[in-house]
């Protein structure tokens, strides 16, 4: 079968690679590894807009209640919002049906434990183990043992009462808000207006194919558009779960997760509020945000690609704000994992309180020119040891001379290896990268 689980979960094309009948198995294990220490557990399950999202939730449910657990059943929710019931409804875990910004023929089921953050390696190899050996070392429960679904209906309301405790009043400020078609679609325009802000939503009405189609945070040429159409102060993308966010200044130029975080980091180190006075990001970051960090006399912490590696080093050195360049931007204080809406009311935030355009607030960082190409791979481990990709790459760094780097990745979610190239001269980066793209096409062949 192969690794089931991998950076964010399990994901795959539904209903061919994640099939029913693996969610069904993925609901018994999880529920029987995560709940051992309970003796009646209870799961929350929530999901995004794709039309496999009931398919899949319908098996998950079963697989939990064959079990004898019971399923808290909240519907079309963001991530984050699943973490943050995870941790106040007295539950033994928590479970999300997404595959975030991927395609809608793409679905994910991603595991919380019971106190909202992504389960460690070992748990998520134990539940593999039992999986894929076919393993039942559960008693299977018969009449009143059998776990029920309970449907919980308020709670949107509920998220959205936590996040009204992050930032102070909004007033005055116009935001175009695309929401991918995906679960932020309904509940992130509302909650941007409970904080007095003027939404104008856009791809905010899902019909299960379009999630992620042409918009969101991957695709933000329509919320550039919008912007200067409606004149507005500045727009904001979420992904197909709302656990990243991209923004866009008022001229209609994309910031990514990089200027969104030096412009918290730089505003809670003015308030006195960065803790531990660091900030953990990604070898994906640009230069130019680890340059505008240490000017302003703020420690670094890197790590590798995937929000879970900055959960890990924000508990290992206290930090509390850490994120991706791609918009996973984790605010530790309040939520256990990346939230699009939460990272947009701190953006907004800065900006009321502040009374500055974003475009003025986003020169605090100047980018560093920096390319990135993917390559669509048969055998992602395979090639990432290749010698001659390897030799490839070292080729490329020395013809940047000491003034920049190569960095080449698998994706944890997708048959992609990623290549970024950064430096000086953007024509060169270009070059370089295609060079590196296309010596691993040529060694996939």
């Amino acid at each position: 079968m192969g690794r089931l689980f991998g950076t964010d979960g399990v994901r795959g094309v539904a209903n061919s690679q994640l099939t029913p009948n693996l969610a069904f198995q993925l609901g018994q294990a999880g529920a029987y590894v995560l709940s051992k220490e309970h003796p009646h557990p209870r799961i929350v399950i929530g999901k995004d807009t794709r039309i496999s999202g009931d398919m899949l939730e319908a098996a998950l449910i079963a697989g939990i209640c064959s079990v004898g657990a019971d399923v808290l059943k909240v519907g079309v929710l963001p991530t984050p919002a699943i973490a943050y019931l995870t941790r106040t409804l007295d539950v033994s875990a928590g479970v999300v049906i997404s595959a975030s910004h991927n395609p809608v023929q793409d679905n994910g089921i991603k595991f919380f434990d019971s106190t909202g953050f992504k389960l460690p390696d070992a748990i998520e190899d134990e539940i593999e183990r039992i999986v894929v050996n076919d393993d039942k070392p559960w008693d299977t429960p018969i009449g009143g043992e059998v776990g029920r679904v309970i449907e919980v209906k308020d709670a949107g309301e509920r998220y959205i009462n936590f996040l009204k405790q992050s930032v102070g009043r909004l007033d005055g400020l116009k935001v175009v808000l695309d929401c991918a078609n995906g679960a932020a679609a309904c509940i992130g325009p509302a909650a941007l207006q409970e904080f007095g802000v003027e939404v104008i939503p856009i791809f905010h009405t899902p019909d299960g194919v379009n999630i992620n189609a042409g918009c969101g945070s991957t695709h933000p040429e329509e919320l550039q558009r919008a912007v200067l159409e409606h004149g507005a102060d500045l727009g904001l993308a979420n992904d197909g779960d709302a656990d990243r966010l991209i923004a866009v200044d008022e001229h209609g130029n994309v910031l990514d997760g990089d200027f969104i975080m030096v412009i918290c980091a730089l505003s809670q180190k003015e308030k006195g509020t960065l803790a531990e006075n660091a900030v953990v990001v990604t070898v994906m970051s640009n230069l130019g945000l680890r340059l505008a960090l240490k000017e302003a006399g703020i420690t670094v912490y890197e790590t590798q690609v995937g929000d879970r590696y900055v959960m890990e080093e924000l508990l290992r050195t206290g930090a509390k704000l850490g994120g991706e360049q791609s918009g996973h931007i984790i605010f530790l204080d309040q939520n256990t994992t990346g939230d699009g809406l939460l990272t947009a009311l701190h953006l907004l935030s800065v900006v009321k309180d502040r009374q500055t355009p974003l475009s003025q607030l986003a020169k605090q960082m100047q980018r560093l020119p920096q390319v990135l190409l993917n390559a669509r791979v048969s055998n992602k481990e395979r090639l990432m040891s290749d010698e001659r990709v390897l030799a490839k790459v070292k080729e490329a760094e020395e013809l940047l001379g000491g003034r920049g780097r190569v960095l080449v990745r698998p994706s944890g979610t997708e048959p992609l290896i990623r290549v970024m190239v950064e430096g000086p001269d953007q024509e060169k980066l270009t070059q370089l990268a295609q060079s590196v793209i296309d010596m691993i096409i040529k060694c996939d062949a």
